[in-house]
């Protein structure tokens, strides 16, 4: 076995580097590899270059359980490009509205909307903040809160559900991790344990009735809503009223159904097949995925039926918007197969055990998931690429968790968490960006107005993985939701002010 010594660690630190200096993922790993693949050839660039595509990307993308992970990402997006087509989830939300006729209920409908929409983290802030945008206007509620809801709701709740477009990226790199250090744990397994420890996720998507059930605001989102209070009063002696509800006819023609039947068929068919295997030989990482593709394709047939029954949408027109939802995922079926060909270089650099060997006496194991927590944290937060930071920590971690005994399922979730912290308070973050858009805010004020929230959750987090790396107790995350409670009341009782002006709290 050949020592390179520090070189083994060159490959994924200029990743991360990269990754930061350019905010390019894909440029990021892919650079990565081929260095990684340069040391490997004794700096010969042409079989670096040969080496890298024929038995790094090639392998990788025609390992069978890469290429179920692939296709079953491109199904997903065709099905969630389709149902938003359709309309149907549009009146879905529209539904969710009409009961709402206090600030307070008007937010917290805006709450169950962003959960709701679980299945696409950027058609949440599409979908729930145009809706959403007159209500808030007409409730005197700023625009930075709308956006502060969209976005706190729409990569927490698509992390938590394993079925989805993320789950399936996660459990590809958890498969490859766990593969390249000769584990061989399910990762459909693997990632229902690490669920508990989401912390950051769990936290964040719980902030939002923890702050509402107050009545108030700090920070600069309390400034935020004093001057949407100042114009709305100036618009009421001005005699100049605020913009009112107008009906959306094209939500409201869309039957509700257009929603709820191809998701409940989604779901009955997700929830037969591997009950299915349950019962008869186990349900394995190759059933899970493949009732997950089965699933959104009868998911998309439905779809496409009542589209062509209801709208007269042919199933030609139908296809061809499944195809162009498929094309949206492209770029992450790149980041997946550089992610694993990079692993793979690793494993032959042998990057994790030096890695281990470096630090195993200068960080206590039980601390690492606090550590690689708030890496992904700065990581994700410098390149607005949540799915990047996962892609390239989890090659990392892996190895050196499982060198140093660290616990391995706690030290996973903490990618997870550092990864959507960053995400969701980075500038350049795609959701951070698209829930500015729904919510038709500044982007520089959502994102100002955010930090101080986001930064509770993230303090929250921090605490529960240094908790959690010692206790190793599913049950922190329970202790940490009743510590946060405590906090923002505490918080909002000293330095809160009224949300708006006819806020009541919950």
């Amino acid at each position: 076995m050949d020592n390179y010594g520090v070189l083994s660690v060159v490959p994924p630190a200029l990743s991360i580097f990269l990754a930061i200096y350019s905010r390019n993922v894909i440029f990021s790993l892919a650079t990565g590899a081929f260095v990684g693949s340069l040391i490997l050839a004794d700096f010969n660039p042409f079989f670096a270059a040969v080496n890298l595509i024929e038995k790094h990307v090639y392998v990788q993308a025609s390992v069978g359980s890469n290429t179920q992970v692939l296709l079953v990402i491109l199904v997903i997006g065709g099905f969630v490009h389709l149902l938003e087509k359709s309309g149907g989830a549009k009146a879905f939300s529209t539904v969710i509205v009409k009961y709402v006729s206090t600030p307070a209920r008007g937010q917290v409908s805006a709450w169950l909307a962003g959960i709701s929409i679980f299945f696409t983290d950027s058609g949440n802030s599409l979908i729930v903040g145009p809706l959403f945008r007159p209500i808030f206007e007409k409730l005197n509620i700023c625009k930075e809160k709308l956006a502060y809801i969209i976005d706190t709701t729409a990569s927490p709740v698509s992390i938590l559900v394993p079925f989805i477009g993320w789950g399936v990226y996660i459990m590809s790199l958890i498969e490859n991790s766990y593969k390249e250090i000769g584990l061989t744990e399910q990762p459909f397994s693997v990632l229902l344990n690490v669920w508990p420890y989401q912390f950051y996720a769990i936290l964040a998507l719980l902030s939002i009735p923890m702050i509402l059930s107050t009545g108030k605001d700090f920070g600069p989102m309390a400034k935020a809503q004093d001057k949407h209070n100042t114009v709305s009063q100036q618009q009421k002696k001005s005699l100049i009223q605020p913009t009112t509800i107008e009906p959306n006819n094209k939500s409201s023609q869309t039957n509700l159904s257009t929603f709820l039947i191809p998701i409940c068929v989604m779901l009955f068919s997700l929830i037969g097949i591997l009950s299915y295997f349950a019962y008869t030989e186990g349900v394995k990482t190759v059933h899970v995925r493949s009732g997950i593709l089965l699933s959104y394709l009868f998911a998309s047939f439905a779809c496409a039926y009542l589209m062509n029954k209801r709208e007269t949408i042919t199933y030609n027109e139908s296809l061809n918007s499944f195809v162009a939802g498929m094309e949206k995922l492209i770029l992450i079926c790149f980041i997946l197969v550089l992610a694993w060909s990079l692993s793979s270089i690793c494993k032959d650099l042998n990057t994790g055990d030096y890695l281990a060997n470096l630090i195993g006496d200068a960080i206590p194991a039980k601390l690492l998931p606090v550590i690689v927590f708030l890496l992904g944290a700065v990581m994700s937060f410098a390149t607005g690429s949540s799915y990047g930071t996962f892609a390239i920590l989890m090659i990392i971690v892996v190895p050196v968790a499982h060198t140093l005994g660290a616990p391995m399922e706690i030290t996973i979730a903490a990618v997870l968490s550092g990864g959507l912290f960053g995400d969701h308070t980075s500038p350049i973050s795609d959701t951070t960006a698209l829930a500015s858009m729904g919510a038709s805010c500044n982007h520089i004020d959502h994102v100002s107005t955010q930090l101080s929230y986001s930064l509770i959750t993230g303090f929250m987090t921090v605490i529960a993985f240094i908790f959690a790396g010692y206790y190793q107790n599913p049950m922190v995350v329970m202790i940490m939701i009743i510590v946060q409670l405590v906090f923002i009341r505490t918080l909002m009782k000293f330095f809160g002010k009224k949300s708006s002006l006819e806020q009541s709290p919950v």
